[in-house]
């Protein structure tokens, strides 16, 4: 029962930075892994990011290394992901999600809304 809101999503040029938020609603927001993926037009849902409860690992698509970072404030139960030289390739509906797995990242869940992205040429 945890429920999930993005925001910050906005067009932008190619090069320019965004930094979305995930705000969460639970309060066991800390004991979970947190997730972001993205769906862009005509495309499949993708992994983007993700972020263990404690913040102490990260991990990434190949194709956001160096550029994005994903990051966390447990005391605002709140997920973020900057990203930061954005290509136009970057655009799509950004969506966070709650790792129910146990930590391997194979099942996610408490889908929000997403935040759309759009990068411009």
């Amino acid at each position: 029962q945890l429920q999930l809101v993005e925001s910050g999503g906005g067009l932008v040029q190619a090069g320019g930075s965004l930094r979305l938020s995930c705000a969460a609603s639970g309060r066991a927001f800390s004991s979970y892994t947190m997730g972001w993926f993205r769906q862009g037009p005509g495309k499949e849902r993708e992994f983007v990011a993700a972020i263990t409860r404690n913040g102490g690992d990260t991990y990434y698509a190949d194709s956001v290394k160096g550029r994005f970072a994903i990051s966390r404030d447990n005391a605002k139960n709140t997920v973020y992901l900057q990203m930061n030289s954005l290509k136009p390739e970057d655009t799509a509906l950004y969506s966070c999600a709650v790792d129910l797995s146990g930590g391997d990242l194979t099942d996610f869940g408490f889908w929000g809304q997403g935040t759309q992205v759009t990068v411009s040429s």
